[in-house]
């Protein structure tokens, strides 16, 4: 009998630059991280992706959307759990040279769940 692996729901807050990369790869993956950013973070929760996507991406770039995906949880498990100011400021630190590994452990398409503009 074969059994799926258990997954581990994550949020992205993205911009529209990073969505349009996100959605040229069918909703399968995120794209490469840039030789500044040394991590991929994804957050452990909504309102977290929310805050980022709102309060910080719509002022710098006039959009914020918040993403929706599912890992598998024994890789995800991998990366522990960083938090990085409130109680529910958590995130997961994923080296960047990790990404397409941790890309091939996504579980379905990644999703939009929320947009955020300044209009």
């Amino acid at each position: 009998m074969r059994h799926e692996p258990l997954a581990t729901i994550l949020y992205r807050p993205v911009n529209q630059q990073e969505l349009d990369l996100i959605a040229a790869s069918g909703w399968l993956e995120f794209p490469p991280r840039l030789p500044e950013q040394p991590f991929f973070y994804p957050v452990t929760n909504v309102a977290y992706a929310t805050q980022i996507a709102r309060d910080w991406n719509v002022p710098y770039y006039g959009v914020g959307y918040v993403l929706r995906f599912a890992v598998e949880a024994d890789y995800a498990n991998l990366f522990p759990v960083q938090n990085v100011g409130g109680p529910e400021h958590d995130e997961l630190w994923v080296p960047a040279e990790e990404l397409a590994e941790f890309n091939r452990h996504i579980m379905g398409q990644i999703e939009i769940v929320a947009m955020f503009s300044k209009e």
